[in-house]
């Protein structure tokens, strides 16, 4: 079973859709969760959501005490979440991707997916990760070709990913791919 934690986003709505496709899928709003629901979960996913990763400081507990015990996805705002937790500063960027396609591509050989592969996907979001990061075992797996921005990072050690952009958005190309990938990683 596959638990989201909603964030008060319009997209968690899809995000659950796409990854129904895969396995039974429980949602519920993060000032809301059920601990019996987060036991039977084989994957939490933190969904995209407003504001910063320091408003969310249950779903910070969440990540603190699943971590390296089940699979944790995070999208955008659960992207952001995940890597607050380990230390990094989430920054507001220049330019606002709000309903924008971009090209990334794989950039790491450690990747699950094909190194130097371009996916066009859909972005909704004005903060980033601030770089040079580095956490034991979280690897920036995928940039934006244009910005060079950080849009996905795995930690395979620990069963934890990450995209910057929506899988779920019909600006992604491939997205049910991505997501099968990471399930079945």
């Amino acid at each position: 079973m596959i638990y989201v934690i909603d964030h008060n986003d319009s997209f968690t709505h899809n995000v659950v859709h796409q990854f129904s496709l895969f396995d039974e899928v429980e949602c519920d709003n993060y000032n809301n969760l059920s601990k019996p629901k987060l036991q039977k979960a084989k994957t939490i996913v933190f969904s995209p959501g407003p504001g910063n990763p320091k408003n969310y400081p249950l779903t910070s507990k969440i990540y603190y005490q699943y971590k390296g015990k089940k699979k944790i996805v995070g999208i955008c705002l659960g992207f952001q979440q995940i890597l607050f937790c380990e230390g990094a500063q989430i920054i507001e960027q220049n330019k606002i991707y709000h309903g924008f396609q971009s090209n990334i591509k794989v950039v790491n050989q450690n990747s699950i997916f094909k190194k130097d592969k371009i996916f066009k996907v859909g972005r909704y979001h004005s903060l980033k990760l601030k770089e040079p990061f580095k956490i034991n075992n979280f690897n920036i797996t995928m940039r934006c070709l244009e910005s060079k921005v950080a849009m996905a990072f795995e930690n395979n050690k620990d069963k934890i990913y990450g995209f910057q952009f929506h899988p779920e958005s019909f600006l992604t190309t491939n997205g049910n791919l991505l997501i099968k990938k990471i399930l079945s990683s």
